[in-house]
C-alpha cells in the first residue's frame, strides 16, 4: 500500500511525507482495500502518528466506529459516513479494531484532466465527512462495489484495458462524491475548519453554483479557484492580495469579492487562514524552532512571525505548541 520516508528529515521538519507505493503486481496510482487488509498490511503505530500524504483517501465506514483526525479537526465516524482526506492535509486514524469498511487511495494524476477538474481535486478545503441518504447513496455505494470488484480481478483483460477501465470506474466513483462534497459545503476556503483546532467551520457561504444561476456567479467562482490554487502555490512567498492580483490579471478588488462570495472572508483573510493552517501544522507535528518555521513561511525573523500567528490565534506560537503537544 504505502511506505513512509522522511524527505525533510534534514530541514528539521518531522511529518512524515508518505508517498504512493502500488502494492506488488498492481497498477500504479490507485488501490482499493479493506479497513480488515489495512490493519494486517500496515503499521497501526505509523497510522497513529499525524502524517502528510501526497494521495486522495476515499474512505467508507460500513460498520463500527472510527475516529479519525484531519488538520486539527476530530471526527467521529461511524457506519454510511464517508471520509475524503486529500494530498497535503495532515491526518492520522485512531484504532482502527473497532470499525470495517473500504478505503480508496489514489494519485490526482490517475484521473484524466477533465474529471479532475470536474470533481475539483485540488479543493483541499472542502468537507472531509459526508453522510449520502437515500438513491445518492446507493449511487456512491454502487460506484464503490464496482471499483472494488474490478481491482480485485484482471477479468480476462490485458493490463492496459484493465488500467483504463479502473480510471474510469475511479472517475465515477470521484464524481459522485465530490457531488456530496458541493452538497455539504458550507464554506469553501483555506482554513475554515482547519485552522481552528477541533472548531467548527466559519460563516457559511455558497460556491460553484450550477450554470444556470447566472455567469455573474460562475466567473466569480472561477476566479475565486484561480486565486485559492495560486495561493496554496505562493503563500510562503506572499502575504499581499496585490501580488497575487497582479499575477492573475485582476484587481484586488475583484478577488476580494470573489474570496468573500465563495468562502465569507475577503482576500487577505483567506491567505493568512492558509498560513496559520500551515504554521499549526508545523508546530503541532514538527520539530523546528518558531525561528526555523517563521523563514519557511516568509517571515523576515521569528518576532514577526510570532506577532502574526497571536494575533490571529490568540496565542503565541509555543503556547499553541505546547497546548498541542504538552510540556516537553
Amino acid at each position: 500500500m504505502v511506505k513512509n520516508r522522511h524527505a525533510a528529515q534534514e530541514a528539521g521538519e518531522s511529518i512524515p511525507e508518505v508517498p504512493f507505493t502500488a502494492p506488488a503486481g498492481r497498477p500504479a496510482g490507485a488501490e482499493v482495500l479493506t479497513l480488515a487488509e489495512l490493519r494486517e498490511r500496515a503499521d497501526a503505530c505509523a497510522l497513529a502518528v499525524p502524517h502528510r500524504p501526497d494521495f486522495h483517501h476515499l474512505l467508507v465506514v460500513d460498520t463500527g466506529h472510527l475516529r479519525h483526525t484531519v488538520d486539527f479537526r476530530k471526527y467521529e465516524l461511524s457506519a454510511n459516513d464517508w471520509m475524503w482526506v486529500r494530498p497535503g492535509q495532515v491526518h492520522h486514524f485512531g484504532d482502527l479494531s473497532g470499525a470495517e469498511g473500504r478505503l480508496v487511495l489514489f494519485e490526482s494524476g490517475f484521473l484524466d484532466p477533465a474529471t479532475a477538474a470536474a470533481a475539483r481535486l485540488e479543493d483541499w478545503f472542502g468537507p472531509a465527512v459526508h453522510r449520502p441518504e437515500g438513491a445518492e447513496a446507493q449511487a456512491v455505494e454502487s460506484a464503490l462495489r464496482h471499483l472494488h470488484q474490478e481491482f480485485g480481478a484482471l477479468r480476462g483483460l490485458p493490463l492496459e484495458t484493465h488500467i483504463e477501465v479502473l480510471r474510469h470506474l475511479l472517475a465515477v466513483l470521484v464524481l459522485r462524491a465530490a457531488r456530496l462534497s458541493a452538497r455539504d459545503a458550507g464554506v469553501r476556503g483555506a482554513g475554515n475548519g482547519g485552522v481552528r483546532s477541533g472548531g467548527a467551520r466559519g460563516p457559511g457561504a455558497r460556491d460553484g453554483r450550477a450554470a444556470g444561476d447566472g455567469g455573474g456567479v460562475c466567473e466569480a467562482s472561477e476566479t475565486f479557484l484561480r486565486f485559492r490554487d495560486a495561493v496554496e502555490r505562493g503563500f510562503t512567498r506572499s502575504r499581499r492580495v496585490e501580488d497575487y492580483a497582479r499575477a492573475l490579471g485582476y484587481s484586488p478588488r475583484t478577488l476580494s469579492r470573489a474570496t468573500a462570495a465563495a468562502t465569507g472572508v475577503g482576500a487577505k483573510e483567506f491567505i493568512d487562514r492558509r498560513v496559520v493552517l500551515e504554521a499549526k501544522r508545523l508546530l503541532a507535528h514538527g520539530d523546528q524552532t518558531a525561528a526555523r518555521i517563521a523563514v519557511r513561511l516568509g517571515f523576515a525573523d521569528a518576532a514577526n512571525f510570532a506577532k502574526f500567528f497571536q494575533h490571529r490565534t490568540g496565542s503565541t506560537p509555543i503556547s499553541f505548541r505546547t497546548e498541542v503537544r504538552g510540556p516537553a
